[in-house]
């Protein structure tokens, strides 16, 4: 089964009204799908632009701006839900900040489905910038979903840096793990780059990261944003040597697209050089209980 990606290296704009984020989105879903893609990535707080419609005081409080974007959070959900079923495609929308009745925030990374319905995973380990001065708080549960091309998974940036969260998820079935990211710093690019390689490599299997990108000088949150959308594959026969599908230039404003090979993720778990998914379970025989 072979599927082609669609993963963006998204900028964050200063928007005007809510109409023009959704002829943002319109066309960047449009450009997506007419190179055939069926599943797209978006990245880690792309949704915080939305911030920009609301006065500067509030766009510039961290506090006010999570508040008031609940405002947008239902007319968010229809407008990846209508997208997803007019193009039949899979869309991950990146997160948004949702306020929970309990007045806690979870960081929620939204997968929407060709036909109509949706699902979420919240992000699991949060950051010093979440925990300290955001006070987003962790999710509570680890997450697959269903899809016509098989169980997919999905890492929010720093939960990507952690293996037993992957793990977990390629182990209930998922052969792509999706990455929304979102980083300020070449450094935290390169962690969670870092951390999609090993994904990849250890559980052989795909493993796709979405980055903000570019200068939003007017948001407190996401300033300042580096990355480049890539695909990561097993480091195995039938795949690329150096285990990147594809990957696009840092910090352009770009979709960055790639056929997953799906059936391939089976073979070469069995024929592969080597078994780095089989032989997981084998590293316990080397590790004494503390």
């Amino acid at each position: 089964m072979t599927v082609k990606i669609a993963t963006a290296q998204y900028d964050i704009s200063f928007l005007k009204s809510w109409s023009d984020y959704e002829q943002k989105i319109n066309q960047w879903v449009q450009q997506a799908v007419e190179e055939n893609a069926r599943i797209l990535l978006f990245p880690e707080y792309g949704s915080l632009e939305l911030a920009s419609l609301f006065p500067k005081e509030i766009y510039s409080s961290l506090e006010k701006q999570l508040s008031e974007l609940q405002t947008l959070h239902e007319r968010f959900v229809n407008l990846y839900q209508q997208l997803a079923s007019q193009h039949n495609c899979y869309i991950q929308a990146g997160t948004f900040p949702v306020k929970l009745e309990s007045g806690e925030y979870r960081n929620r990374a939204y997968l929407f489905m060709p036909d109509g319905s949706y699902d979420f995973q919240d992000k699991l380990q949060m950051t010093r910038f979440e925990n300290e001065q955001w006070l987003i708080k962790s999710g509570t549960e680890l997450k697959c979903f269903d899809t016509d091309f098989g169980k997919i998974a999905i890492n929010v940036c720093y939960d990507s840096e952690f293996p037993l969260l992957a793990r977990k998820q390629i182990e209930a079935g998922a052969n792509l793990i999706l990455v929304p990211s979102c980083t300020d710093t070449l450094a935290g690019y390169h962690r969670v780059k870092i951390g999609c390689q090993a994904r990849a490599l250890e559980n052989q299997c795909y493993v796709v990261q979405s980055p903000t990108v570019g200068v939003a000088s007017w948001s407190e949150a996401v300033d300042i944003n580096i990355g480049a959308a890539a695909v990561y594959t097993p480091v195995d026969r039938g795949f690329p040597d150096n285990g990147i599908a594809a990957m696009g230039e840092l910090n352009k404003t770009q979709w960055v697209f790639a056929d997953l090979y799906l059936e391939n993720i089976a073979k070469v778990r069995e024929e592969g050089q080597v078994f780095n998914y089989r032989d997981w379970p084998l590293q316990s025989r080397f590790i004494n209980p503390l």
